[in-house]
């Protein structure tokens, strides 16, 4: 069976990203492609490295007859987001990629989001998009809310050892680089070539970036109680990839057993040997996230690093994986390509 897909803000980097990985899917056919501001131009015109397929021009959200469409990824920015997918048909499963679903609670997304939410309804049936510990919930999901890359690369280093109680709660550091690619596509000052490149820099100093509302939510959840982590976010002159290195009270030997426990039977989920640290130049442009365990010189503590794509299983590969389910198919298809090296 072929399902007909369409993507909501193609002319976003996770949109091309999204259209990338569909191309390989051999029971996913692309039948809509938006781009509000580059309607009736060419996926090619906007991205080259795309003109050997055959895709639909990109139109306005307005112009998609959804009566055929039986998934919707939808790729735009916050806000937007959820006013567009208010509209949208009842029946119609949608993968959102905003941060406008994935806070449960409304007054946490006004008090990290800066606006009252405007769907409400749909925001209480969407399932946080976190494949490997939401599986279930996603496979009868009609919304699912995809994560913040950020949130995903901590999440993955953390939720299995807060679970299992194996790490101090109250002493986490979170240090965290991230490629410029999460910061998306539109024009900014601190985002140009000469703004970025030959230097890096923290952001959102302090305990006030957004995905920091999916660490409390997700982290306390599982704990049972409130857990708070201190998360630096820094962004480094690379088109692709986070690297989290994460700094925790435990022993190292029962971290690693813990991680490599959890994610034993995970397809994309791959715990190195003990004391082997990964770099984002093994996962870039796949759906793999590589977890590492080093023990640190002062007894008792330990360093978890983490490594992803943030286009690809930070977001776009982590919101196929979910369609999958959604769609009855098998997680991985189309998500088992091997990384880009060098």
């Amino acid at each position: 069976m072929t399902h007909k897909i369409a993507i909501l803000g193609a002319s976003g980097y996770t949109g091309a990203e999204l259209v990338r990985l569909l191309s390989e899917h051999p029971n996913m056919d692309i039948v809509a492609l938006s781009g509000e501001r580059k309607a009736g131009m060419e996926m090619s015109q906007v991205f080259p490295h795309l003109r050997h397929l055959n895709l639909p021009k990109l139109c306005k959200i307005a112009e998609i007859d959804f009566k055929g469409v039986d998934l919707c990824f939808c790729a735009l920015p916050h806000k937007t987001s959820q006013e567009v997918i208010r509209d949208l048909p009842t029946d119609l499963k949608i993968v959102d990629l905003s941060a406008d679903f994935r806070l449960r609670d409304p007054e946490d997304y006004e008090t990290w989001y800066g606006n009252p939410h405007t769907a409400l309804e749909q925001q209480g049936e969407a399932v946080y998009g976190l494949t490997e510990f939401y599986r279930e919930e996603i496979r009868s999901a009609r919304i699912v809310a995809g994560t913040g890359c950020n949130a995903a690369t901590g999440l993955f280093a953390l939720r299995p050892l807060i679970a299992a109680n194996v790490i101090d709660l109250d002493e986490i550091i979170l240090d965290l680089k991230c490629a410029v690619s999460g910061a998306g596509r539109s024009l900014k000052e601190n985002l140009l070539h000469a703004e970025l490149s030959e230097g890096y820099h923290a952001y959102a100093i302090g305990g006030t970036h957004r995905h920091l509302g999916e660490f409390d939510q997700e982290f306390s959840a599982v704990a049972g109680r409130p857990v708070r982590v201190q998360f630096t976010p820094h962004l480094v002159p690379a088109n692709r990839g986070i690297l989290a290195t994460v700094y925790v009270h435990g022993d190292a030997t029962q971290i690693h057993e813990t991680l490599a426990t959890a994610y034993k039977d995970e397809p994309f989920l791959q715990v190195l040997p003990m004391g082997e640290a990964p770099s984002t130049r093994h996962i870039r442009g796949s759906n793999f996230c590589h977890v590492g365990v080093v023990a640190d010189r002062i007894e008792g503590r330990a360093i978890v690093i983490a490594a992803l794509d943030n286009l690809t299983k930070g977001s776009s590969g982590q919101a196929l994986q979910n369609a999958n389910l959604m769609l009855g198919e098998d997680e991985t298809t189309g998500l088992m390509m091997a990384p880009l090296f060098p």
